[in-house]
């Protein structure tokens, strides 16, 4: 086939729309890092980008990294607008390269297409979980045991047909409302250990306690829908 003036124009206008949706995410973290790396001593900004980093290698999370930064002296509210903006940046990268991120090895072959199709089970099970749409997806970025926001939100967000704005909207309220609870709470309890060591061991056992229970009742409830869900046949 020969190449056209039109068909060159074509092809050179959806190149650059990859390289475009592609740099973006890169760039609005640059941007990010740059603020930093100005206005914060740069010990703190170091120790900083080491958590940002860590919070994408399983099984840290939010519960995890946030904590570890209030108790290096890092202020509650930078940490977690940090944190959560790693979960912004993945789901913008999520928005504008879907297709690119399930040809990326192991995250996309595997881990996506796997999280894609026991979603289906779960939402065919619990259709009244599409109603809450994008108020949905906020709540869901909040719970610390899901793992990084910013990509397993997207994806549900596709499940269920929420256009991708509002998947954004929706990732940018509620990791920053989950991510400042934690940071917060993380900056009380070193409060805590500060006045009376036994007001913190307190606090921290109270915490373990309803974090276990918490993850007791998910993983009973998620045994039980494995039990009642029906066998495929091969």
């Amino acid at each position: 086939m020969n190449m056209t003036p039109e068909n060159f124009s074509d092809n050179l206008t959806k190149t650059g729309k990859l390289l475009f949706n592609l740099i973006v995410p890169f760039v609005v973290l640059g941007v990010y890092l740059i603020i930093l790396y100005i206005f914060l001593p740069y010990d703190i900004c170091i120790a900083l980008l080491g958590l940002m980093f860590i919070y994408f290698i399983p099984p840290a999370g939010k519960e995890s990294v946030i904590p570890i930064g209030v108790s290096l002296g890092i202020p509650w509210w930078i940490v977690g607008t940090s944190i959560a903006m790693m979960d912004i940046i993945a789901t913008i990268f999520m928005i504008l390269n879907f297709d690119l991120a399930l040809k990326i090895p192991f995250l996309g072959d595997r881990w996506m297409k796997s999280f894609m199709e026991h979603g289906e089970e779960f939402f065919n099970k619990h259709p009244w979980i599409k109603r809450f749409s994008s108020l949905g997806l906020a709540v869901f970025v909040m719970i610390p045991m899901q793992g990084t926001g910013g990509i397993a939100t997207p994806l549900v967000g596709k499940m269920i047909g929420i256009p991708g704005k509002n998947v954004l909207l929706a990732v940018i309220t509620g990791s920053l409302a989950g991510c400042y609870l934690i940071a917060l709470g993380s900056e009380y309890i070193r409060d805590l250990f500060l006045t009376d060591i036994r007001y913190g061991i307190i606090a921290i056992a109270a915490l373990i306690l309803i974090l276990g229970g918490g993850y007791l009742f998910w993983t009973r409830n998620k045994n039980k829908l494995r039990e009642k869900s029906p066998k495929r046949h091969l």
